[in-house]
């Protein structure tokens, strides 16, 4: 059976691990070749893309991209996990009036690079261990703060106050990859002076994979029974699209594929990345400046070789 090449636009349930969907899409395509592009909580749903066979070798750049997300945050009290999911460690009922036009002007104060802290529930490694191993046994430890960016973040609901004087409001918000909106919804509790939570999330859009792009597991599973799965898998090109493209003369084409240096006169762009395409149309590589040799291209990522 020929190995399936290309990107799977997956939107995952809540209640399901990342690595469960991905188990589930390597039964599905009977191969072992599957990546996906950036980790989703259990509790969140939304789009995951998913790399499969020759694909996996842009797991890193997908993974890059910047996410979009749709979220809830409620005021009044604090969680272990920063989501609904924790145990209440700090509660503070909301008496005064949170208005519209306050968490707006909260919300541009955002806009741009932000330092955050990693909420101890969470998958990142320090000293060999994953933060949230040490979080099941009880312990917290230092962990190294990270800088990400806001892109854009709007209110997109009425701010409600709850029967138990707590307040909630959802929000969109686009923001480089590493943003754990857990740890923002704890930042604009703060901002305004009461713990916080993240009540609720959804990732509507993953790079340029967006909701309506995505497929359901229950109706992949249907694909599957007529042996029609593929058809819903994106070309590795689509991926790539919003790359400087160079097509290549016939005769560079095999010199691609063998990894060869180019010189920079091929492109007149000052960009990091360039795809370089056959003539049919295919991307055999991504290239970028050599740091060593002046005047000269070197390949970042081999997609197709010889």
């Amino acid at each position: 059976m020929k190995e399936p090449i290309g990107i799977l636009p997956l939107w995952k349930p809540r209640g399901m691990t990342s690595f469960d969907a991905v188990k589930e899409v390597k039964k599905i395509y009977h191969t072992k070749r599957v990546g996906h592009t950036g980790t989703l909580d259990p509790d969140v749903d939304g789009v995951l893309p998913i790399c499969l066979g020759r694909a996996t070798k842009l797991v890193e750049y997908l993974t890059a991209d910047k996410k979009t997300y749709e979220g809830e945050v409620t005021l009044g009290f604090s969680t272990t996990t920063e989501d609904a999911s924790g145990e209440v460690v700090a509660e503070k009922k909301v008496d005064e009036k949170i208005r519209e036009e306050d968490v707006r002007e909260l919300f541009n104060h955002l806009i741009g690079e932000i330092t955050q802290t990693p909420p101890m529930y969470s998958a990142i490694k320090v000293k060999g261990k994953r933060l949230y191993e040490y979080a099941r046994e009880g312990k917290i430890i230092d962990r190294p703060s990270r800088k990400v960016s806001i892109y854009h973040i709007e209110l997109v609901s009425p701010v409600e106050k709850t029967i138990d004087k707590n307040v909630k409001f959802r929000f969109r918000v686009t923001c480089s990859k590493g943003t754990y909106i857990r740890t923002l919804s704890v930042m604009i509790g703060e901002k305004f002076g009461y713990p916080a939570h993240m009540s609720s999330l959804t990732r509507t859009a993953s790079g340029q994979f967006k909701k309506e792009d995505c497929i359901e597991l229950h109706k992949l599973r249907a694909l599957q029974e007529k042996n029609e799965q593929n058809d819903v898998l994106m070309p590795i090109e689509l991926a790539l699209r919003h790359y400087p493209k160079i097509t290549l003369p016939q005769e560079l084409e095999q010199k691609v594929m063998n990894g060869a240096l180019l010189p920079d006169t091929l492109i007149n762009v000052d960009e990091p990345l360039i795809a370089m395409y056959n003539q049919q149309g295919e991307c055999l590589a991504l290239y970028e400046l050599h740091p060593k040799r002046s005047g000269m291209l070197k390949p970042a990522k081999m997609l197709k070789s010889v």
